[in-house]
C-alpha cells in the first residue's frame, strides 16, 4: 500500500517550489538586467570549467546538470555559437565527441559571477541568516541526494 503525503509534506513541497521559482526568476531578471546570458550557460561552463581538462561530454553534461538531452544539445549549440565552447573528438569513441571550454567561455563565467553573487546575496542572503541558510542546506540534501 503506497502512502500518501502529510499536510506538513505536501505544504514543503509547495514551498520549495514557490521558493526555487521566485528566487530562481530574481536571479535570472538580474543577470539579464546585467546584460548577461540566463544562468544555463553558466551553468554548463562551470561544469566544464571544473572538469578534467575542460571537457566533457554531452551525456555528462546532461547528467549533471539534470537537463534533457535535446536541451544539453540546443544549449550547447547556442554556447558554440557564441564562442564560449567548441566541439572536439572524443578520443575514446571516434563517433562521440567533447564539449570544450574556449578563452571566451572562462572569460564569460569570471565576468558573470560579480552579478550571479550579487543576485543570491540579494535573494537568499538578505533573507536568511547565515545559520537558516546552514539548515536549510542540511533539510535539502536528502532532497538532492540521487537515489
Amino acid at each position: 500500500m503506497t502512502r500518501s503525503p502529510t499536510d506538513s509534506h505536501i505544504q514543503a513541497w509547495a514551498r520549495l517550489i514557490r521558493a526555487s521559482q521566485r528566487v530562481l526568476g530574481a536571479v535570472e531578471a538580474d543577470l539579464k538586467a546585467a546584460g548577461f546570458p540566463p544562468l544555463a550557460w553558466y551553468d554548463v561552463l562551470l561544469e566544464l570549467r571544473r572538469a578534467e581538462q575542460h571537457r566533457l561530454r554531452p551525456l555528462d553534461i546532461e547528467a549533471r546538470l539534470l537537463l534533457a538531452q535535446h536541451n544539453v544539445s540546443r544549449l550547447v549549440d547556442r554556447l558554440e555559437k557564441a564562442g564560449y565552447v567548441q566541439r572536439a573528438p572524443c578520443a575514446e569513441d571516434g563517433r562521440g565527441q567533447m564539449v570544450v571550454l574556449t578563452d571566451g567561455g572562462a572569460d564569460l563565467l569570471r565576468r558573470m559571477w560579480p552579478a550571479y553573487a550579487a543576485a543570491i546575496e540579494a535573494h537568499v542572503g538578505t533573507k536568511l541568516s547565515v545559520e537558516e541558510a546552514d539548515q536549510l542546506a542540511q533539510l535539502l540534501a536528502p532532497l538532492t541526494a540521487s537515489g
